[in-house]
C-alpha cells in the first residue's frame, strides 16, 4: 500500500500544483494569441478525492477519483468557440485551442459575448483558508463511517435498517487566465460525513438522514453526532399521518429554508433575468419581501463554502447587501447577462458567494411558539416551482404543531403558495443555522400557506 501523504506534504503539493496550473492556463492563452484569436480565457483544474461507505458495519463502497482538465474559450471579434480536454500535455493543449478556434468560425456573432471588462479584474488575492487536506486513509475513513452508522442504529430499537454512512474527502486546485493578463487560482478542499437509516413501527417505515460538511475536517461534527442526529430524526417520523386540508402557518426547517433562499437567488440571477424567466423581473430597488428579510453576500469568509476573491471570469468579488429591509439591492450578474441587461458585472459569473440571511434572534423552540398552530416542514418532495410566475407547490412531510408544541409527524401532504407572497409573509427567521453552508440561514416562518392533505 502506498503510504498516505501527511497534511503538510499535501498542502505543499497542492500549492505547487496551483502554480503549475496557472502556468498552463497562461500557456493556453499564448497559444490562442498565436492562433489569431482577438481574446480568450482558459481554466485548468486538478483534483483528487476519496469516498467510502459502510452498511450494516460492512464495507459497501470505496471510490477514488483523480481528475484533471482544461477548458478554453476563444473570441474572434464577436464569434465564440469553446473546447475542453482531460489531457494537459502540450500537444493536447494545442489541439484543444485549435478545436475552439475552428468552432468559432461557425458560430453566429453575438454582440454581448466577450471577456469581462479589464477594469473589473481582481487585483488582490487574500488567503481565505480554503485548503485543508484531510490526512485520512481508507481504513481510518471506514472506521469513522462505521462509528457513525453504529451511533445511528443505537438510538432506538425501532431503527431496523440502514442506507449506510459515508465519509467523503476532496482536495484540488484550479487556475483561470485570460488575455487581459489576468491569472489567478488557488487550492481548496471539501469534506463530509453523512448517514441515513430506516425505522419501522406497526408495519410502516420511515427514513431520514443527517450530515456535516466543511472545508476543514476539524470543523466537522463527530461521527457519533451525525449518526445520533440521523437516528433521532428517523425515529421522530414514525407514526406520521396526514392532516386536515386548510391554510396554516408553515415553518421551513433550516436546511429547507436554504432552498427557499436559493430560489430567490435564482430569481435575481442574470440568466433568468435576461431570459425574462423570473418572478422578480424589474424588481431592483423595490420591496420583494418582508421588512425582516436581510440578505448579504460575503465572498471573504475564511473557510467559506463559496468564498473567492474573484468569479469565474476573473472579476473581483465584493461583499454587499442583496436584500435590505425587504428591498432588493442588487442582482447577481456575470459579464454576458450584465451586457444583456445594460448593466455591469457584479462578480457573480459562476454563482453567488456565501449568502447569509440575518436571523430575527429566534431559536427553533421560539419559532414554534411564535407559530402556535401550524406545520413544521422537514422534507420536500418534487420540483413544483414555476420560476416565471413564482407559483410554488411541493409534496412535504414534517410535524404538526399546536400551542407551540410538536404533536405528531405528518406525511402525504402538499404545501402551496406563491413565492412573492411567501417572501412578503415571513414573520420570523431562526438562529438555528447549519454551519459551513454556502447559503446560511436559520428556519423561516411563513405566516400562511395552503396545505392539502391526501385524505
Amino acid at each position: 500500500m502506498i503510504p498516505a501523504l501527511t497534511a503538510k506534504q499535501k498542502t505543499s503539493n497542492q500549492r505547487m500544483q496551483s502554480d503549475q496550473l496557472q502556468q498552463i492556463a497562461q500557456d493556453i492563452i499564448q497559444l490562442t494569441r498565436l492562433s489569431g484569436a482577438s481574446s480568450a480565457e482558459a481554466e485548468v483544474s486538478f483534483g483528487t478525492g476519496q469516498n467510502v461507505s459502510v452498511r450494516h458495519g460492512e464495507t459497501e463502497n470505496i471510490e477514488y477519483n483523480r481528475d484533471k482538465g482544461c477548458s478554453v474559450t476563444v473570441y474572434f471579434g464577436q464569434r465564440k468557440g469553446y473546447a475542453s480536454s482531460s489531457d494537459l500535455s502540450p500537444q493536447a493543449l494545442k489541439d484543444t485551442v485549435e478545436a475552439a478556434c475552428n468552432i468559432a468560425k461557425y458560430t453566429a456573432q453575438d454582440t454581448f459575448c466577450g471577456l469581462a471588462e479589464p477594469s473589473l479584474m481582481a487585483t488582490e488575492f487574500p488567503d481565505l483558508s480554503l485548503h485543508h487536506p484531510w490526512d485520512i486513509d481508507v481504513e481510518a475513513a471506514l472506521a469513522l463511517a462505521t462509528r457513525c452508522e453504529a451511533a445511528a442504529l443505537a438510538v432506538d430499537a425501532r431503527i431496523s435498517n440502514s442506507e449506510g454512512a459515508s465519509i467523503y474527502s476532496q482536495s484540488g486546485a484550479f487556475a483561470y487566465a485570460n488575455s487581459h493578463g489576468f491569472v489567478g487560482g488557488y487550492p481548496s478542499s471539501r469534506h463530509s460525513i453523512s448517514c441515513s437509516v430506516i425505522a419501522e413501527a406497526n408495519g410502516l417505515m420511515q427514513r431520514d438522514y443527517w450530515y456535516s460538511s466543511a472545508r476543514d475536517a476539524l470543523d466537522l461534527a463527530t461521527p457519533e453526532q451525525v449518526g445520533e442526529t440521523a437516528g433521532a430524526r428517523t425515529v421522530k417520523r414514525l407514526g406520521a399521518r396526514p392532516i386536515k386540508t386548510g391554510q396554516y402557518p408553515v415553518l421551513f426547517e433550516a436546511p429547507l429554508a436554504s432552498g427557499l433562499i436559493g430560489t430567490l437567488i435564482s430569481a435575481i440571477s442574470g440568466g433568468n433575468l435576461y431570459r425574462k424567466s423570473s418572478f422578480l423581473l424589474d424588481s431592483l430597488g423595490k420591496t420583494i419581501a418582508s421588512p425582516l428579510l436581510q440578505i448579504e453576500e460575503n465572498p471573504f469568509i475564511l473557510k467559506g463554502a463559496a468564498s473567492s476573491a474573484f468569479d469565474s471570469e476573473g472579476v473581483a468579488c465584493k461583499a454587499r447587501s442583496l436584500v435590505s429591509n425587504g428591498v432588493l439591492q442588487g442582482y447577481l450578474l456575470g459579464s454576458y447577462s450584465a451586457r444583456k441587461l445594460g448593466m455591469q458585472s457584479t462578480g457573480n459569473a459562476g454563482g453567488a458567494h456565501n449568502i447569509a440571511v440575518r436571523s430575527t434572534g429566534h431559536t427553533l423552540p421560539q419559532l414554534l411558539q411564535t407559530m402556535g398552530t401550524g406545520l413544521l416542514v422537514t422534507e420536500l418532495l418534487g420540483h413544483g416551482m414555476n420560476m416565471v410566475t413564482g407559483d410554488y407547490s411541493r409534496g412535504a412531510a414534517g410535524y404538526w404543531v399546536e400551542n407551540g408544541e410538536i404533536i405528531h409527524p405528518v406525511e402525504e401532504i402538499t404545501i402551496a403558495g406563491n413565492m412573492q407572497d411567501m417572501l412578503k409573509s415571513i414573520i420570523a427567521i431562526g438562529n438555528d443555522v447549519i454551519p459551513h453552508s454556502s447559503r446560511s440561514t436559520g428556519s423561516i416562518l411563513i405566516e400562511r400557506m395552503t396545505i392539502a392533505s391526501a385524505d
